[in-house]
């Protein structure tokens, strides 16, 4: 048995001896005092001897129970806890379908902002890293922006083991985005249609929370500490994958690149990497950025902005463009054309679409307006992924995008 697991085991028995003195403290008390406690109940009717009996049954239940899981689970490598604590958690996921999809959606970020989701803690095999612009990723599975929207909850998930997180998107203006509902479920095929629509809190209250989160990830790595408990229900997680920034604009915005200019200079210094996305369907007018004109001009801007701010020796971070799954196949040739020319560091291989498959139609709520992820969205994703591919020639590096379910769907 460890250190660990004998001060676990002296903690469980100094636990268990309070709770004999208390179950024995219980026993003595008159009817009166404790006529609504159950060992006073059992206490008038059983005669002295009896009562004695009961007692020691009791307190050597009590004990044995505290200190066999005690030294049990203090025995226990971090590996086993870990997967208990996985598999405790997946026993609450039915829950959710009773609450509103948004709600449900709020209620997962405020549980990992909160440490309150298990935490990873086996390493990952080194089969799986992957170093890409100068940054090591312990796996190439990461969490898309849509999720964590305004950085609430970015060590929480990285806790859950996830390679990298991408939060966003983020506007510049705080805005609520599309009136509710504006979430649906799609239960026999995993999918949800949402149109959010930006919902976003604004770069000012993001850049706060990524500061503060950037200094303790810092921090970790250099050390090699993690922050925090070691328990896998740790009141704070943290994680130190990498972090994405996903940029936004506003609804409202006349000048987008503007936009994405602001988002850069505010943001980027916390980012281990930028996305411009203009790919979002549930923004009017965005996805006209996508034109081959329109991006260039972009992309000139957003780049000279990052380029104009001073970085250290490890330089500023990749910028990457998130593109749609409903291109044409001459959209997609002149978005790897501009891709090309301008040597951005990647592109994200798909947003959500509006396409409607075959395997949903008919199906509660799906003539619903707005953008499709999940199940459904893996082979259209996937097919675009294979022509973004040759049309950049494997030139520039691509992050797969939706319906990533499982990890059998991986292996395909």
């Amino acid at each position: 048995m460890g250190r660990e697991g004998v001060g676990f085991l002296l903690q469980s028995w100094r636990k268990g001896r309070q709770l004999w003195h208390s179950v024995a403290r219980a026993a003595n008390y008159s009817t009166s005092s404790a006529i609504h406690t159950p060992t006073a109940s059992v206490d008038r009717v059983l005669p002295p001897k009896s009562r004695l009996t009961w007692r020691r049954l009791l307190t050597g239940a009590v004990l044995g129970s505290v200190i066999g899981g005690g030294a049990y689970v203090g025995t226990s490598d971090e590996a086993t806890i870990s997967n208990w604590a996985f598999q405790g958690a997946s026993l609450l996921n039915p829950l959710f379908k009773f609450f509103e999809p948004e709600d449900a959606h709020r209620l997962a970020i405020w549980a990992a902002a909160h440490g309150l989701v298990p935490k990873e803690t086996r390493p990952d095999p080194f089969i799986l890293e992957v170093t890409l612009w100068g940054r090591t990723f312990s796996n190439p599975v990461g969490l898309a922006a849509g999720f964590d929207k305004n950085a609430e909850a970015v060590e929480g998930l990285l806790g859950l083991g996830f390679g990298f997180v991408e939060v966003g998107s983020v506007t510049p203006v705080p805005q609520e985005g599309n009136p509710r509902p504006r979430v649906f479920r799609i239960q026999e095929q995993g999918a949800i249609i949402n149109r959010y629509g930006f919902s976003s809190e604004g770069i000012v209250a993001v850049a706060r929370r990524l500061g503060a989160q950037h200094g303790k990830r810092r921090l970790a790595e250099t050390t090699g500490e993690l922050f925090g408990s070691a328990s896998p229900f740790a009141t704070r997680i943290t994680g130190t994958g990498i972090v994405g920034v996903n940029l936004g604009k506003n609804k409202t915005s006349e000048d987008a690149a503007a936009d994405y200019v602001q988002g850069v200079h505010t943001l980027s210094q916390y980012a281990d990497y930028l996305v411009i996305n203009v790919s979002s369907p549930n923004t009017p007018g965005l996805r006209k950025l996508q034109g081959r004109k329109q991006l260039q001009d972009l992309i000139k801007k957003v780049l000279a902005a990052r380029d104009e701010m001073q970085w250290g020796e490890a330089g500023p971070p990749p910028l990457l463009v998130k593109i749609s799954p409903d291109l044409s196949k001459q959209d997609l040739a002149d978005i790897a054309a501009v891709a090309l020319s301008l040597r951005i560091d990647g592109l994200v291989v798909t947003n959500t679409t509006v396409s409607r498959p075959d395997s949903i139609l008919g199906l509660v709520h799906s003539t619903e307006t707005g953008g499709l992820s999940g199940k459904p969205l893996f082979n259209i994703s996937n097919e675009i992924l294979r022509d973004i591919y040759v049309l950049t020639k494997g030139k520039i590096p691509l992050v797969g995008c939706g319906g990533i379910s499982s990890v059998a769907i991986l292996q395909r």
